[in-house]
């Protein structure tokens, strides 16, 4: 997917540089760097007038940046302009790129996306890795790390670091998975059983859902919710274009959210959860259907058909989804909910139900309800592209690593 015309940018996700003379020329290589990949191609002096620092400031930012590989100059530019035609500036297409990786209940995925937003090679694997111990499974997704790591070494990129998106807790180490109910596991540290050289982000796949969403999505609002599911259901808030994580990283979790207390078990250890009603194997169940590899495409397929059961079954899930997204709405007070991950391929049968849900229970004002049009790749690209900000963000990281 490429790079998204150009929009305000939302609140970096990484670290703040220090108010320092070497904090400040980290600030402006990012300055340029985002400006070039946001409006390029474009010379120093337009760099210069966009970003407010000298032309000499700017052509050596430019060059250490050069240097670095994350531009390319393109040539003199188009004619027709007064004055000397100076040398066009580009993020570079061979230089970093992100990668991003997503472990599902029944897949496995992996791309690189590289600075202009373009992904440039990807790997699915569809295998149940529910109660698989983690070894196996971050073996597996390891393969395909190196696979495409290695398709983009072909192409001249390199991998800057490597982001997971996960259906689970994630502490705020970036690195352990405290519980993931649906995968069956708990307290493990991804970090040993990943490849070494490559700086490590793990994350709620809700969350790079919600960071896709801001970043590459059409006129996203700074403030909303979004939601994501395919068997689990997680959420992710956006306040002021960042991730709101809570105290301990788990903010988020609406699957969890009891829509009726005296409900069906949950995973969990809890009773009537939103994800008992509105999960992909919930529904399924509901529809009396038996799940196979395609769980949404044969809901919808069905539901298209005007199967009497299916659409009842995603009726009632629209329907706990408005009861559960009443409470965060009420509460929080988004400018807008997002549907993302599988729930969008269904929202044609659930919306209706969902947003009269809301309506009749939100204390203010109705809150708009969207579908993403990233779908279930949103995680995956999020956190592929989440490496790729944060290079964008510090670029002068880069060379210290290389």
């Amino acid at each position: 997917m490429s790079a998204p015309p150009h929009k305000a940018r939302p609140a970096g996700q990484g670290r703040a540089l220090p108010d320092t003379q070497q904090g400040m020329r980290r600030r402006n290589l990012s300055r340029v760097l985002h400006t070039v990949r946001d409006d390029g191609p474009l010379s120093r002096a337009a760099v210069a007038s966009r970003i407010g620092l000298t032309r000499a400031a700017v052509s050596t930012l430019v060059d250490e940046l050069i240097r670095t590989g994350l531009l390319e100059e393109l040539g003199p530019e188009r004619p027709g302009r007064v004055g000397r035609p100076g040398s066009a500036l580009a993020v570079s297409g061979r230089g970093a790129a992100g990668i991003g990786a997503e472990v599902g209940v029944d897949h496995l995925a992996v791309c690189a996306v590289d600075l202009r937003g373009e992904v440039r090679a990807r790997a699915v694997r569809h295998v149940p890795n529910r109660d698989r111990s983690p070894e196996p499974v971050l073996g597996e997704l390891t393969e395909l790390i190196h696979r495409v790591t290695a398709e983009a070494e072909s192409e001249g990129l390199w991998p800057a670091g490597l982001a997971v998106a996960v259906p689970g807790l994630v502490a705020r180490d970036a690195r352990t998975v405290v519980r993931a109910p649906n995968l069956g596991w708990l307290d493990t540290d991804l970090g040993p059983l990943l490849p070494e050289k490559l700086p490590l982000t793990v994350a709620n796949e809700a969350n790079f859902g919600a960071l896709a969403e801001l970043w590459l999505g059409e006129d996203t609002p700074r403030d909303f919710l979004h939601v994501s599911a395919e068997i689990g259901i997680g959420a992710a808030v956006v306040v002021d274009g960042r991730v709101l994580h809570g105290n301990r990283g788990f903010a988020g979790e609406l699957g969890h959210v009891p829509v009726w207390p005296d409900g069906p078990s949950c995973a969990c250890g809890g009773r009537g959860c939103l994800e008992q009603y509105a999960g992909e194997e919930a529904v399924l169940r509901a529809a009396g259907l038996e799940p196979g590899e395609d769980r949404v495409g044969l809901l919808a397929g069905r539901a298209e058909q005007g199967d009497a059961a299916v659409r009842r079954a995603l009726h009632d899930a629209g329907t706990a989804l408005g009861i559960a997204l009443t409470g965060a709405v009420n509460l929080l007070d988004p400018e807008n909910v997002v549907l993302g991950g599988a729930l969008s391929g269904l929202s044609p049968w659930l919306l209706p139900s969902l947003r009269s849900e809301l309506a009749r229970r939100t204390a203010g004002p109705s809150c708009p309800v969207s579908v993403s049009a990233l779908g279930p790749q949103g995680p995956l690209l999020g956190a592929a592209h989440s490496v790729v900000r944060a290079v964008l963000d510090d670029p002068a990281a880069v060379a210290e690593r290389g």
